[in-house]
Parts: C-alpha cells; sequence; structure tokens
C-alpha cells in the first residue's frame, strides 16, 4: 500500500525545518571529526534520531545499523503509546507495508534457484486456470519477472475507488473483515493494461498479489510457511512475521493522518487489537517487524548472501524503465543520492512508515521504522542517519565495495 502515501500533502514547516536541520549539521561534521568508536558513533545515531523526532514531530520510531563489519545496533526514540505514555522500544514492532515486498521477490528467486519455477515463466503457466484469469490485463503476455519489477502494466487494485469504499464500508461493522487474494483481483479485471509488458513502469499491489498465487500454485504449501522457512529461521529474523490477524503482540499502535483514504481512526490499535484486519494486504506487503530484523535483511539480500546461489544479477539487473531518476529491480527501488547508490524499500501501512535501505559504496544497512502516516520524508531522514556511520567510519569508506557492487544487465 506504499503508493496511498503519494496522496498525503508535505507539510511546508516540515520541509524547511529538514533542510535547517539538515544545513545545520552538515556545518558541524565540517567542523568537528568525529572519533571512530562505536560508542561515539551509536550515541551520535541515537541524538540524530531524536532531533528528526523534533524536526517531524513523529509520536515514535525505531531504527537499527548494520556496519560493513556485521555489527548492529538498535534505537528508538518517543511514544510507542502517545496517550499512555508509553515509550518505544528498541524491540516494538510495527507493520511494514510495502518493505514485505522485497520478501515475496527473494521467495521467488529461490524457488527459480530449485528449479520449481522460472523467472521469465508466463503467468498462465501458473493461473491460467482460474476462471477470472482471461480478463486479467495483459494475461497472454506478462511473466513473473514484469510482475516483481512493476512493468506488466497491471493496475493496481489499491487505488480502485471500489477497493477503497468497500474497506471503508466493511471494517466499520466487522474489523475482523478481510479481502482473499482472488477478491483482490476482481478489482483490476477488465481493466485496459497500462502499458504492453516490459515496456513501462507501474506499481501495483497486484502484481505481488498474483505472485502470492504463484509461489502458493509451485509449492503446494503457504506463502508465510515458506518465507519462515526459507529465511526468516535460517536468518534469525525473529522479529519478522507474518501480519496475518488482528492481535499482533509487541505491535506499537499506529496514528493515522486525518486525511487517510479508508476512514480508519486516529489510533490502529484499542485494547490490544488492531481496528483494521491486516491480512487483506498479503503479498502486497503483509509482515510486522522492526528495524533490528530489516536492516540485517538488507545487507544479506543485498550483498548476494540471502541464498546459497548467485541472484543479484536478476535482483539488481531487471530493472523496470527509469522514473523520475529511479529504478526498479525484483522487489528493490534503486536510486541515487549523495552516498552514491540506495537499494532498498519503503512501505507504507495505515498508521506506519517504514524504511529499509542499503548503500553499497560502505557496505552498510539502515532501516527506519515510523509510527505514523502522516508527513514524514523517511529518505530524508534514512539518508540523514547513514551520514552519521559515514562521518563516523571514514577509514571504511569505498575501500571493498567496489567489488560487492552486483553487475547489472
Amino acid at each position: 500500500m506504499a503508493q496511498l502515501a503519494g496522496c498525503y500533502t508535505r507539510s511546508m514547516v516540515a520541509r524547511l525545518e529538514a533542510f535547517a536541520l539538515i544545513l545545520a549539521l552538515g556545518a558541524s561534521w565540517a567542523i568537528v571529526a568525529p572519533p571512530n568508536d562505536l560508542p561515539s558513533a551509536e550515541a551520535r545515531f541515537q541524538r540524530e534520531l531524536d532531533q528528526l523526532r523534533e524536526v517531524y514531530r513523529f509520536p515514535g520510531a525505531t531504527a537499527a545499523f548494520v556496519l560493513p563489519d556485521g555489527h548492529q545496533a538498535g534505537f528508538a526514540t518517543g511514544y510507542a503509546d502517545r496517550e499512555q505514555s508509553i515509550p518505544m522500544r528498541t524491540d516494538s514492532l510495527q507493520l511494514a507495508g510495502s518493505v514485505g515486498k522485497t520478501f515475496v521477490s527473494a521467495v521467488v528467486l529461490s524457488l527459480a534457484q530449485d528449479g520449481k519455477l522460472n523467472l521469465d515463466d508466463k503467468v498462465s503457466k501458473w493461473l491460467g486456470r482460474e476462471r477470472w484469469f482471461r480478463r486479467l490485463p495483459n494475461q497472454n503476455y506478462i511473466t513473473i519477472r514484469t510482475l516483481l519489477n512493476h512493468s506488466s502494466g497491471m493496475p493496481d487494485h489499491v487505488r480502485d475507488e471500489r477497493f477503497i469504499s468497500t474497506v471503508r464500508r466493511r471494517f466499520r461493522s466487522d474489523p475482523d473483515f478481510h479481502l482473499s487474494p482472488a477478491e483482490l483481483v476482481q478489482f483490476v479485471l477488465d481493466k485496459d493494461a497500462l502499458s504492453a509488458p516490459g515496456r513501462g513502469f507501474s506499481y501495483s499491489d497486484t502484481n505481488y498479489i498474483l505472485a502470492g498465487m504463484i509461489i502458493e500454485r509451485a509449492t503446494g504449501s503457504s506463502y508465510y510457511g515458506e518465507l519462515v522457512q526459507r529465511f526468516l529461521t535460517p536468518l534469525g529474523l525473529s522479529l519478522t512475521g507474518p501480519a496475518d490477524r488482528r492481535g499482533l503482540p509487541s505491535l506499537a499502535p499506529g496514528y493515522v493522518a486525518g486525511s487517510n483514504p479508508f476512514g480508519l481512526p486516529r489510533k490502529t490499535v484499542s485494547r490490544g487489537m488492531l481496528v483494521v484486519n491486516p491480512s487483506t494486504e498479503w503479498t502486497g506487503g503483509g509482515l510486522v517487524s522492526n528495524p533490528q530484523d530489516l536492516a540485517r535483511w538488507a545487507k544479506a539480500l543485498y550483498e548476494g548472501k540471502a541464498l546459497k546461489k548467485p541472484y543479484l544479477d536478476d535482483l539488481i539487473g531487471s530493472v523496470a524503465p527509469s522514473r523520475g531518476g529511479r529504478r526498479y529491480g525484483l522487489g528493490v527501488e534503486i536510486e541515487k543520492s549523495e552516498l552514491g547508490p540506495i537499494y532498498g524499500h519503503d512501505g507504507w501501512f495505515p498508521g506506519y512508515r517504514t524504511r529499509m535501505a542499503y548503500f553499497p559504496d560502505y557496505r552498510i544497512a539502515v532501516a527506519m521504522q515510523i509510527n505514523t502516516d502522516d508527513d514524514v520524508n523517511q529518505r530524508q531522514c534514512v539518508l540523514a542517519l547513514a551520514r552519521v556511520l559515514v562521518k563516523q567510519f571514514p577509514n571504511q569508506v569505498r575501500s571493498t565495495s567496489r567489488d560487492s557492487e552486483p553487475r547489472r544487465e
């Protein structure tokens, strides 16, 4: 659901304050060279996170980093529950939104390595017998690869007014209400394709719902079961799990912007339960997580260590056509920054924002979650946090990173 966040108008005041903060911090770095030690780095990282909260006024946040040598640390600021004055903890969980797509694409790559499917299989091979398949845009030409890099031309069910109104109407009478994957697909049937496959980029959660269906068809088991078996357990990602029910232990309440499209109440958790069933998101995102796990995941995934066989050429190289200076691989956003390329993903769910980023030139990973979907520029937040690490460890800059950057098709 990350793309719905674009409906929010950015606050000019917040942007000016953020810009002033960035200038001030940049000036201080130019004057004082920080000592090269871990305690100092962690203290500066915490101060930066606290300052970002002051600028953007979000209720609370968690963040984490992983250094080139594998050292990792988690941080928290502000409140998990503002009304109850409950502080955010470093291990507090939040809904990760579309960052979950990075796991979906990884499961597909794992299945391809196992010989259970091929990235260039036509979707019709796996889903062609479904009654609704012939009504799917571009149904005869789309492949698994075009689903994962959003070049299938598929409309997005999340942006369909019928989907929004259905969720808006139903959750009030039945908070456990959810839509199945097959029901989600119904919202794009008989629509015109947005482009020919491989000829344009159109971000669509429907692509990943279809990918989830293919995963289950190819394996005969559930997507979440495959995810746990292939990645969460082997990598020790114990703070990440399925967002498949309203009762999620250790979940920090989220705070929804007043202009949210689904008409949800301001606070997402009441009496320990989410006010809306998150399971509808499924493979469009579908995870509850924490930045400590997400930073570790980013470092493993984008350094080519998440699978036994090479996969980075497919992950990073299967790039959809450019849009706005950014590119999109298989569940990975690729963008340029003052710190070089960034591999990662954003996530949005009502009441929550997530940003996961890996900086290949420095071999560091940074992740951040905030418990509001209000006007916060998380890209700038994570970039500011990454700058702390780059300035703190100048001797590690670009020393081995060029060899680790994957080739691109």
